[in-house]
C-alpha cells in the first residue's frame, strides 16, 4: 500500500473574473516529476454576453498541456494551423515541443449564451530528448474518450492516456504518462495498482475521497511516497478525482513564464527564438 507524504491545498489565484485554484506549484509543493502545473478554473456560471476565457495568444516551449473541459467549452487555435472547439467532457492535448503560439478562448456561442464553466489545465514536462520535438495538437470530444466502469457501475473512469484493463487511452503519450478522471457515486470503491517507481498525481476535483485510509478533500493534491503499488480509493458521496502516474524524468527543471527547459541558457534562447518569430506567425 502506498503511503501519503503530504496533502497540499490548492491556492486561490483568480485570473480576471475567472475563478482559479492553483494546485501546482504552491509554496508547499513545486512539482511532482513529471507533473509541473495544474490550474483548476471554476466551477462558475458565466452570464450571457460575456468575454469568455482570457487566454489570448501566448507561446510555449518544452512541455505539454492537457486540458480537461468539465463544463463549458474551449476554442483552440495555434500557429501550427490547428483550430477546434472542444465541448464539455472533451480533452485537448498539446505538445509545445520546440515552440508554438496558441490561444484558448471561449467559443462565440458560449460568449453569447453563457453557462457553466469548469476547466482543468495540467502541464506535463517533456524530457530533454523531446523538448525540441515538433509541436502537435489533438482535441477530442467526450464521445471519443474510452470509459471504464468498476464496482457495479458506481465508479466511472474516463481513460485519457495509458492503459487500464487492456483498454488504451484516447491519447498516446510519448512519455508513457497515465491520466484518467474518475467519478465516484456514493459508497463506492476502486483498487488501482501503480508501479512503485512511478510518481502519482492525485487531485480531488470535487467531493472527498479516502485513499489508503486517509481522507482527501476537493481542491487538495495528495503527494505519495514511492513505497508501494496499491491504492484503495473510496467515496461516501459523489466525488471526482484526477489520477495520473508516470516514471519521473529526474532531470533539472528550469521554468520561466510559458517555457520549461533544463537550463537557464535554454530559457534565454526560448525568449530570443520567440522574439525572432521562430514559433510561427499569428493571424487573427
Amino acid at each position: 500500500m502506498r503511503t501519503i507524504k503530504k496533502i497540499h491545498q490548492a491556492v486561490y489565484s483568480p485570473i480576471a473574473d475567472l475563478v482559479t485554484y492553483r494546485a501546482l506549484p504552491t509554496q508547499s509543493v513545486e512539482y511532482i516529476d513529471p507533473f509541473l502545473f495544474l490550474n483548476h478554473h471554476g466551477p462558475q456560471v458565466y452570464a450571457p454576453h460575456n468575454n469568455g476565457l482570457p487566454f489570448g495568444p501566448h507561446p510555449h516551449r518544452g512541455m505539454e498541456t492537457v486540458t480537461f473541459i468539465l463544463t463549458g467549452d474551449i476554442a483552440h487555435k495555434d500557429s501550427s494551423g490547428h483550430e477546434s472547439v472542444i465541448k464539455a467532457g472533451g480533452i485537448q492535448w498539446m505538445r509545445a515541443g520546440s515552440g508554438l503560439i496558441h490561444a484558448e478562448i471561449s467559443s462565440d456561442e458560449f460568449k453569447e449564451q453563457g453557462g457553466d464553466l469548469e476547466i482543468l489545465q495540467l502541464w506535463v514536462n517533456l524530457p530533454a530528448s523531446l523538448k525540441m520535438a515538433d509541436p502537435y495538437y489533438i482535441g477530442k470530444q467526450a464521445e471519443e474518450i474510452p470509459v471504464l466502469q468498476f464496482d457495479e457501475g458506481k465508479v466511472t473512469a474516463n481513460l485519457i492516456s495509458g492503459q487500464w484493463k487492456e483498454v488504451n487511452g484516447a491519447f498516446e503519450s510519448s512519455t508513457g504518462i497515465f491520466l484518467s478522471t474518475i467519478a465516484f457515486k456514493p459508497d463506492s470503491e476502486i483498487e488501482v495498482t501503480i508501479p512503485a517507481a512511478h510518481n502519482i498525481f492525485f487531485y480531488v476535483i470535487s467531493g472527498e475521497v479516502n485513499v489508503n485510509g486517509t481522507s482527501v478533500r476537493s481542491l487538495h493534491l495528495a503527494e505519495f511516497n514511492n513505497d508501494g503499488n496499491d491504492l484503495i480509493i473510496s467515496a461516501k458521496n459523489d466525488s471526482v478525482l484526477l489520477l495520473g502516474h508516470a516514471m519521473p524524468f529526474n532531470e533539472p527543471v528550469v521554468s520561466q513564464g510559458p517555457f520549461v527547459m533544463n537550463t537557464q541558457q535554454e530559457i534565454t534562447q526560448a525568449y530570443q527564438d520567440y522574439r525572432m518569430g521562430k514559433f510561427g506567425t499569428w493571424e487573427e
